[in-house]
């Protein structure tokens, strides 16, 4: 049985909750661009640009950033035909564990020179091991180092996170 702690509807209100956080902090952009982690970081900035089109007023698209953990070093890919020189950039990634990911994800993003760079999780655990402060937060949990927390996702939509 899993040990639901985000229902659908819970993570829905999150979400909208986040979209005003975003626009709110950065009131005046012209543009901003969300860039998922694969896989689930991409369904989360895809549904935040849909709650972002009626409270944002500029222009907010979504990039995908895949990072393969099974190479060394760490292959990170972006459209490269994006450019990040002077824009807003918020990184989404469903959950937050060490921050040792998040970290990579940034690395894209240093070779040009970004306005802002902020960071987003649905789910954020609070024992990070790598110096990444997670600005928006869907929920924070406190776990063991031994549990793991899932985000489920169903044709483009994110159902529930359980801890196990």
């Amino acid at each position: 049985m899993k040990n639901y702690i985000l229902t659908y509807d819970q993570i829905e209100k999150k979400l909208q909750r986040m979209a005003y956080e975003i626009a709110e902090r950065n009131v005046g952009e012209e543009k901003l661009i969300l860039a998922g982690i694969k896989e689930y970081g991409v369904v989360i900035a895809h549904r935040l640009q849909h709650l972002l089109k009626s409270i944002f007023k500029g222009e907010v698209m979504v990039t995908e950033l895949g990072i393969d953990d099974k190479r060394f070093p760490r292959v990170i890919t972006i459209d490269t035909t994006l450019k990040f020189d002077k824009q807003v950039v918020i990184v989404v990634d469903d959950v937050a564990n060490s921050g040792k990911t998040m970290l990579y994800a940034l690395q894209p993003f240093l070779k040009d020179q970004p306005k802002k760079i902020q960071t987003l999780a649905l789910v954020d655990r609070t024992h990070k091991t790598f110096p990444v402060h997670t600005d928006y937060v869907g929920f924070s949990v406190a776990t063991t180092l031994q549990e793991h927390i899932f985000v489920e996702v169903d044709n483009d939509k994110v159902t529930g996170a359980w801890l196990e």
